[in-house]
């Protein structure tokens, strides 16, 4: 079937995070800036990453079907389940996973809190690469760990990892675990086979265990070509654990499913240990549901998801190369957000913020949440009808050029 993905279904009043709540003094509260029935120029959110499209109609029928039962009780992953998730790794991206090492969890974000609880003690060091997801920064804190930093080298418009400064990091013997964003939010950039057996090489050199998320593994765009870190070859499989989700592919955040791929036995049985000590033990039934329908129904809706971000991806390009030359846009290979450097505005992290929310009214994910590598830019999500991303800009382009009247 063809989906219409120029379709505007309003968010207002359903509780959305993205639409209904922001972001004000360390919390999230309720608002209605974005309600077009209350504002003559409502904010345009971009910032959360979800989506603005319905979910493929297999998805959205097999929930129906859970919700028409009327019983909402306990439900556990079935065989099926494990086996949609198989079949489309070998499908989609020639990984043959053994479904004996798939671990579910309720969303990536709790996985990877699971995670360094699993495999680090209080004050060992985890390394990430900002600027990066800025709930990588929350897990190493919550669990009292500590960053080691190897920040991305932003070089001619495009980011690169700093091998040399990764081989420092990781000699650090207080360097544990190392999580790999792949393909990288927020910069966009999906990491080449070479890229990926380099990093993984120092990290086994100096017996650092990977942490692969890879949650927008199949969100890639133009010819870029996704590697997942597993297919490496053994001895990378045996020393990762691969973070994966249809979430970010379907729009099926909320369900709250993702799924770990844990090789050694041993490293399985202490993230489940963990898992359970925190109290989780299933999935909800809706989400299981939705797993299925989406890995063994949703390419059809995917493909065509796909063509629909590459031409938004390109309209947001051309928009700034015409009307914000000025303003670099940075090449977005996988994921539906686009890294905008604004530095050249010369503007502090509040001011850009202000200008963006209160002179444009336009919602973005400011880039120093990402790190301080990332002040000056901004994320903006691009996964929403092209009507909506065209009025966005229109208002970064008025308010951008207000500050030279």
């Amino acid at each position: 079937m063809n989906y219409d993905f120029d379709q505007i279904i309003s968010r207002n009043g359903t509780n959305s995070y993205k639409w209904d709540y922001v972001k004000r003094d360390g919390g999230i509260v309720p608002w209605d800036e974005t309600d077009v029935r209350r504002h003559a120029k409502p904010v345009l959110p971009l910032w959360v990453a979800d989506m603005d499209f319905p979910c493929p109609q297999p998805v959205v029928d097999a929930v129906t079907e859970i919700a028409r039962m009327g019983v909402y009780g306990y439900a556990f992953p079935p065989s099926s389940y494990y086996d949609s998730v198989v079949r489309w790794m070998k499908r989609r991206h020639g990984w043959i996973v053994d479904p004996d090492t798939i671990c579910f969890t309720p969303g990536i974000v709790p996985a990877l809190h699971f995670l360094v609880s699993a495999y680090t003690k209080p004050g060992d060091k985890v390394l990430v690469q900002p600027p990066v997801y800025y709930p990588f920064f929350n897990a190493i804190e919550n669990l009292q760990t500590r960053p080691a930093l190897n920040p991305l080298r932003y070089e001619d418009g495009r980011y690169y990892m700093d091998f040399d400064d990764l081989e420092a990091k990781c000699a650090d013997p207080e360097v544990k675990l190392a999580i790999l964003c792949s393909p990288h939010n927020p910069v966009g950039r999906v990491w080449s086979a070479e890229e990926l057996r380099r990093f993984g090489r120092i990290c086994m050199d100096n017996d650092v265990l990977v942490v692969s998320d890879e949650i927008h593994c199949d969100l890639i765009l133009g010819n870029h070509a996704f590697t997942p870190y597993a297919t490496l070859g053994p001895e990378y499989q045996e020393r990762s654990i691969i973070c994966t989700s249809p979430s970010k592919t379907f729009n099926l955040a909320a369900l709250q499913a993702s799924n770990m791929m844990i090789p050694d036995p041993g490293m399985r049985d202490a993230f489940q240990q963990t898992v359970r000590s925190a109290g989780i033990f299933t999935l909800n039934p809706f989400g299981i549901a939705a797993v299925e329908a989406a890995y063994d129904h949703g390419e059809e809706w995917l493909e065509q998801l796909l063509d629909y971000l590459e031409g938004n991806f390109r309209f947001l390009e051309s928009f700034f190369r015409d009307h914000l030359p000025g303003i670099p846009v940075i090449e977005t290979e996988g994921t539906y957000l686009v890294w905008v450097d604004f530095t050249s505005l010369g503007l502090d992290k509040d001011a850009l913020q202000r200008l963006m929310m209160e002179e444009a009214r336009v919602f973005l994910d400011e880039g120093y949440i990402f790190g301080p590598e990332g002040e000056g830019f901004e994320r903006i999500n691009i996964a929403c009808p092209r009507s909506i991303l065209a009025e966005a800009l229109k208002r970064i382009e008025a308010a951008v050029k207000g500050l030279n009247t």
